[in-house]
């Protein structure tokens, strides 16, 4: 068991994603927490907009995180590095959760994601919820975390 909980909200578009990922930032409920946009761009790929931290401590950056939450098929791109070894780590989720993200931004949605300590974690969803988005909590370790990081491509 680790100490972070991996939370998605998903939302109607990218301008509310950004707008909630900006209010939650500024609520000082994630406390500097890893906070990140996924979307997908005009190409049909995975794109990730880092809003916190850069790095969760010795764990993998949130841009890392969301690229392991799409599914393999989704063409995942984070700063140019293809990165489809990674999906093989399991950050909690099952593969059909890794489906229905998926089809969720494809159907022009975005998903929010704060890497959150666990204590922290409720108080997250609950607050993307009533930033209109649909929260969804997703315990992790912290070797996935590091394996994750480990599994990175370097640029």
């Amino acid at each position: 068991m680790g100490n972070k909980t991996l939370v998605l909200a998903t939302f109607d578009n990218e301008a509310s994603a950004d707008a909630a990922a900006g209010a939650l930032r500024d609520s000082k409920i994630a406390k500097g927490d890893a906070i990140g946009v996924l979307v997908l761009n005009d190409k049909g790929q995975i794109k990730t907009e880092k809003v916190g931290k850069r790095s969760v401590g010795k764990g993998a950056g949130i841009g890392l995180v969301l690229a392991v939450v799409t599914p393999v098929g989704a063409g995942a791109v984070v700063g140019g590095a293809a990165l489809g070894a990674l999906h093989h780590k399991n950050l909690g989720l099952k593969s059909g959760d890794r489906e229905r993200i998926g089809k969720q931004l494809e159907d022009g949605k975005a998903a929010l994601g704060v890497l959150a300590p666990v204590a922290e974690a409720d108080a997250v969803s609950m607050k993307l919820a009533e930033l209109g988005g649909t929260a969804e909590a997703h315990q992790t370790t912290d070797q996935a975390l590091e394996e994750v990081q480990a599994a990175a491509p370097t640029q």
